[in-house]
């Protein structure tokens, strides 16, 4: 899973980059650099240390995710050009996109725009990504017209539904609407199959406070939840130098500070957290005296497609799943005592997967 950090410059997401993935990218000064800096974290599991406790595996694996922090796009952004061109097909590579919008005050860091005003600037953003998906539609429906005046009548309809739908998510762009809030079917979707537009990715509004608003975290995220959250685009608050800065300090000092501070959980976890809500992930787990794994899959996805997680081998041959939750399978203490409880269950191919379920898959070779 691939999360792309976008924003403004001096925004602070290059801070924000080094809170959740405990990196240490140059600050400040980057918005000059020309290359992407990158991270990946494992994602925080207590299940899958639980489990390790209990069988003492050779090899523990957590879900991973990996964050890419994209340079400012440079003097084009904010003036309705869209995001420079070299990072285009970069950007369309990402899962999601963690948008940090600047909310914190600081006289040795100035705003290019003369104020702080994050409202502006969540607009400005979602303009310069509408306007990158807008020249995509205009090549793509120039290139339509071209193909449709060479073909014959009987080739034409695919075409021209692709030629409207592509009109109309045009429309709904140059009205604000983001393509991940417009309406598409399951039709619609085959036909822009391979089209990555960056405005139907799902977004993240990661709100980057002082330290000084922390008591008011909570308060900041709700009032901009309300007001910016819908379809595929949520808001988290985070104090991204504050959590910065911890990362020199030991998990127990940090715990301390976070404490005295109002915050209970670190910066990581909480953008982890986030990002598996907005992208609409769970964890199913796999355990034994050989490893001890937490795997990322799609709310909905079904025991064969876990499988398939696992190894493709073991969803073409998928016979059944043995599941247990996490917490009961804890709580026996054993598989051994689980089945004695009847905890241990037999599920088919329909079965949908839940977040904490332990599956162990039978398979035809």
């Amino acid at each position: 899973m691939q999360l792309g950090i976008i924003g403004l410059a001096r925004s602070g997401k290059t801070t924000v980059f080094n809170a959740v993935t405990r990196g240490s990218a140059q600050v400040g000064a980057y918005s000059s650099s020309t290359q992407p800096n990158i991270g990946v974290v494992n994602v925080p599991d207590e299940r899958v240390d639980a489990l390790a406790r209990l069988y003492k595996p050779k090899k523990v694996t957590y879900a991973t995710i990996q964050y890419v922090d994209f340079p400012a796009a440079g003097e084009s952004f904010g003036k309705g050009e869209g995001p420079a061109g070299k990072f285009i097909n970069d950007l369309a590579r990402m899962d999601a996109f963690i948008h940090v919008v600047r909310a914190f005050r600081d006289d040795s860091v100035p705003h290019p725009e003369g104020s702080v005003d994050p409202d502006r600037d969540i607009q400005t953003m979602d303009l310069e990504l509408a306007f990158a998906d807008l020249a995509i539609i205009e090549r793509r429906l120039q290139r339509l017209e071209t193909e449709i005046r060479s073909m014959k009548a009987g080739e034409r309809e695919r075409p021209l539904r692709l030629k409207a739908l592509l009109e109309r998510l045009k429309a709904g762009l140059e009205n604000d609407i983001p393509i991940r809030a417009q309406e598409l079917s399951d039709d619609d979707r085959q036909l822009l199959e391979g089209t990555q537009f960056l405005t139907a990715k799902p977004l993240l509004l990661l709100i980057n406070i002082g330290e000084e608003d922390l008591p008011r975290r909570a308060e900041l995220e709700a009032a901009y939840r309300e007001k910016y959250a819908g379809p595929g685009r949520d808001v988290a608050v985070m104090a991204g130098k504050f959590e910065m800065d911890l990362n020199e300090l030991s998990e127990e000092e940090a715990a301390e500070f976070r404490a005295a501070a109002g915050v209970t959980e670190s910066g990581m976890a909480s953008a982890i957290r986030a990002s598996y809500r907005l992208l609409g992930l769970i964890s199913f787990l796999t355990a034994g005296p050989d490893e001890c794994r937490a795997w990322t899959i799609p709310a909905g996805a079904t025991a064969p497609e876990a499988a398939g997680k696992i190894h493709s081998d073991l969803q073409r041959g998928f016979i059944r799943a043995e599941v247990i939750r996490c917490e009961d399978l804890l709580a026996a203490g054993s598989e051994a005592e689980a089945k004695k409880r009847g905890l241990l269950r037999t599920e088919g191919k329909q079965y949908v997967v839940q977040d904490g379920d332990v599956l162990h898959i039978l398979f035809n070779v």
